[in-house]
């Protein structure tokens, strides 16, 4: 064999070697890089999380899970936020919101920093039952001066549209207002409050 193709052969190897090397290296390294990403679980326990509201129509309700809890944006229609505005603040316990958990961007009337948009915990704040969405107007079952809210089904605290709580339900505050943030016009980051407003 000739001191050419010796080299040759030599630098053939050579760089077979270092392809096989860097791609095993990839394989070894893309586990170790993807462990860096919180998992499903972590993210669920207090990672924050992204909502994509771009193609929720009025009236709808979309869920995800922030810190082990329920978390319900619902994006309100021009009627909801009429019948809002029409609402009786005296048959609210706590109209506006000062014994009630939310962010300070969000106690106002609407409970949100854009009012077509709600933010709340999915948790009755009477003993942590899931209440339901009832956004029809006097239902049978809820009576003559129900305008849509949340009933909560397990010991029957009323919500209005704005998750504010009624008087005689044995909820004693409104829905949390978990800590949000408008990361463009179509998407909600829960679990982060800067830039809240913007």
């Amino acid at each position: 064999m000739t001191d050419e193709a010796s080299n040759s052969r030599r630098h053939f190897l050579a760089v077979a070697t270092s392809v096989t090397g860097v791609v095993g290296l990839a394989f070894v390294a893309t586990p170790f890089v993807a462990s860096f990403k919180p998992s499903t679980r972590a993210r669920a326990l207090g990672a924050p999380v992204e909502v994509d509201i771009g193609k929720l129509d009025a009236g709808s309700m979309v869920r995800v899970v922030w810190r082990g809890q329920p978390v319900w944006v619902l994006r309100r229609g021009p009627e909801m936020l009429g019948r809002l505005e029409g609402a009786d603040a005296g048959k609210l316990k706590d109209p506006d919101s000062l014994e009630s958990l939310q962010p300070s961007y969000a106690q106002n009337a609407v409970r949100s920093v854009k009012p077509e948009f709600l933010v709340v915990v999915g948790n009755c704040t009477h003993l942590g039952c899931a209440p339901l969405e009832r956004f029809e107007v006097a239902p049978a079952d809820l009576g003559p001066d129900w305008v849509g809210g949340f009933y909560c089904p397990c010991h029957g605290s009323k919500f209005d549209l704005a998750a504010r709580v009624m008087n005689g339900s044995p909820a004693p505050t409104n829905l949390v207002v978990p800590p949000h943030r408008y990361a463009s016009d179509t998407l909600i980051i829960i679990g982060e409050e800067s830039g809240a407003n913007a």
